[in-house]
């Protein structure tokens, strides 16, 4: 199998659609993976996470939880269960973050690939439009802050103005900003699997 997987996550339900593209190792875990998808898409990581690949819910075990085995309610170890162990093929998969706001994301294997000894990696190499910010409400509530904020006699246009912020834009994304994140997290997460 090469060793590079590029994958494109999409937000479910936004639109237009908020995505981006990206190439990982084979050898990500899940937890690697989340960070990732958080720097690309512009979350900050406030919230618990879960995959569902396939049918298997993988995420973050309590550490009570470590040693009871699993079940079919319990979760697969984000921390050790690796891109190879379970995508194998050009499939689609979900990512869920934050349970409360609801994000619901899609992701498309799209390509296995060989790996480039001119690129480092996980690297971003496209995607379109800002990701909500964090904590407003999920996708509908999203769309209702953006219509409040075109509407400046709104009784909530102020309180949603200082919410969003004055750089907040949501037809930008910012690659390189994104693929200069990705670099550092990839130096942690090279010291974090060498004192593993």
């Amino acid at each position: 199998m090469p060793e590079i997987i590029q994958l494109r996550v999409s937000l479910l339900e936004s639109n237009p659609l908020i995505w981006r593209k990206i190439l990982v190792s084979k050898d990500t875990t899940f937890f690697e993976l989340h960070h990732i998808f958080q720097i690309v898409m512009g979350w900050e990581n406030y919230h618990l996470f879960e995959f569902n690949v396939e049918g298997y819910r993988i995420g973050e075990i309590a550490e009570e939880e470590k040693d009871s085995g699993y079940g079919d309610d319990q979760l697969l170890n984000s921390r050790t269960v690796t891109l190879k162990d379970l995508i194998t093929k050009k499939d689609t998969f979900k990512y869920s973050y934050d349970f409360g706001d609801n994000w619901q994301h899609l992701i498309k294997v799209e390509d296995f690939l060989e790996k480039d000894k001119n690129l480092k990696y996980p690297i971003c190499i496209d995607g379109q439009m800002n990701c909500p910010p964090e904590d407003c409400g999920g996708i509908d509530s999203f769309y209702d802050s953006l219509e409040i904020l075109k509407d400046k006699k709104h009784p909530e246009h102020k309180e949603t103005a200082q919410w969003f912020g004055k750089s907040y834009n949501l037809e930008i994304f910012n690659k390189e900003k994104a693929n200069l994140q990705l670099k550092k997290l990839a130096k942690y997460i090279a010291n974090w699997n060498s004192s593993a």
